[in-house]
């Protein structure tokens, strides 16, 4: 099946211009919806996975082999604009059939503004995981507006070969693992590649380097009782250490995209490179040769005592049925077809994600071992799961905080006090 390029709609959409995204939107009406075969419904997809469209291509292509009368239009659209695209999108009659759309908080206005179908007795996720289930649930009626595409773990990669040359192993103590990062510097190699220019990739290390420090599961437990805040020594100490590792970060890494330090790792001149499962497909196809390794960050100097490392998780990628489809029946078969172990099982040898659905195996030896130190060591990416029903979010406030700390403007007492303080205005302990 040949599918249309997304590519136009992009350039369109980054103008900002209503109109422009409106009139350069595929159309969902028509069952020969263009570009679709005569005959055939044509069911739109919308994504932010750019990096992802061969391989939903292809699962896609088998889900028509056995749905002969859909054609299904996959468009992927860049990531910091989908958004936009998306809200635009949902609110016109040009819109996605099937949007991607986003999880815990961020999906809360979504469906306040009642543009999904509620799926309650019309898709079946009996005994998928609670803490899955919640990223695709309206926080106020409580019903399921998606069936969630993936659980996300957070890791650190790291370049076997690279390792091997300087005479090092992933390290099991704090110790060897800061002997580690002054070999590799001395060696003349970026030790931890990290884009500090994009806000929101920071909070996700914060928790690859910091979660075992300010606590995990029990610190959530604590910051959501009231028992604690984000002013705990603990956190604090759990922020200081991406100052301690700056001198361990590109130079002015704050200056440095995301993108870059993919690049930096891919091109074998960083050794290490902080980020989640969902990187995993693009660093193995960035350079096929190098021989990845993922390992659990260990517990820092001045953790609690019997401390434990940590590998957070999320869940991400929801998929759900746009109310203004013209098609939402076969929309919402498409949509329950998302939530079988078929469709799981190409999520996780596709697009290399550990998904949703219980029971998949991961072929990927790599991705395995990420799903085993989240089920060994497995704690919520807090800023994401608990604190994004709100404005100001967790993780823009620490996001921000990070990258002012990492030019000097602020300390990490100060970063966790205003992340504390805008929580607050909209957090309630307790509730």
């Amino acid at each position: 099946m040949t599918r249309r390029s997304p590519w136009k709609y992009v350039a369109l959409a980054a103008l900002g211009s209503a109109v422009a995204l409106s009139a350069c939107a595929p159309s969902s009406g028509g069952d020969s919806g263009g570009g679709g075969d005569k005959g055939k419904t044509t069911l739109t997809v919308w994504s932010w996975r750019v990096e992802d469209e061969a391989a939903y291509n292809k699962i896609f292509d088998v889900y028509e082999k056995s749905h002969t009368d859909v054609t299904v239009d996959f468009k992927p659209f860049k990531s910091t604009e989908y958004n936009k695209i998306l809200a635009t999108g949902l609110s016109g009659s040009d819109g996605p059939d099937v949007p991607q759309v986003r999880s815990y908080g961020q999906v809360q206005a979504t469906i306040a503004s009642g543009a999904l179908v509620p799926l309650d007795g019309k898709v079946d996720l009996t005994g998928w995981d609670e803490n899955v289930l919640a990223s695709a649930k309206g926080k106020e009626d409580g019903k399921l507006y998606s069936v969630p595409l993936a659980q996300q773990a957070t890791v650190m990669y790291y370049n076997k070969g690279l390792f091997e040359k300087n005479g090092l192993k992933a390290p099991s103590t704090w110790a060897e693992f800061m002997a580690a990062n002054k070999k590799l510097k001395d060696a003349g190699v970026v030790p931890i590649a990290v884009g500090a220019k994009d806000d929101w990739t920071l909070p996700i290390v914060h928790e690859i380097i910091g979660g075992a420090t300010f606590g995990g599961t029990d610190f959530q437990k604590a910051v959501k009782s009231g028992e604690k805040d984000f002013t705990d020594p603990q956190w604090v100490a759990s922020v200081k250490l991406f100052k301690d590792l700056e001198p361990y970060m590109p130079k002015s890494v704050a200056g440095v995209a995301a993108t870059d330090a993919q690049t930096l790792f891919s091109a074998e001149k960083a050794a290490m490179y902080p980020g989640g499962s969902f990187d995993l497909a693009v660093l193995q196809k960035a350079n096929p040769k190098m021989q990845i390794g993922v390992f659990e960050v260990p517990p820092a100097t001045g953790a609690p005592s019997g401390a434990q490392p940590t590998t957070a998780g999320w869940a991400d990628g929801n998929f759900a049925v746009s109310k203004k489809s013209k098609h939402q029946e076969q929309a919402l078969e498409l949509v329950k077809w998302m939530s079988t172990k078929e469709f799981g099982q190409m999520v996780a040898d596709e697009v290399k994600q550990i998904s949703a659905v219980p029971g998949v195996e991961n072929k990927d030896e790599i991705l395995q071992q990420i799903a085993d130190n989240y089920q060994k060591h497995g704690s919520p990416y807090l800023l994401l799961t608990d604190f994004r029903y709100g404005t100001p979010t967790g993780t823009d406030l620490l996001g921000k905080g990070i990258q002012e700390m990492l030019l000097g403007k602020k300390d990490a007492a100060t970063v966790s006090k205003d992340l504390d303080t805008g929580v607050k205005t909209w957090f309630k302990p307790g509730a």
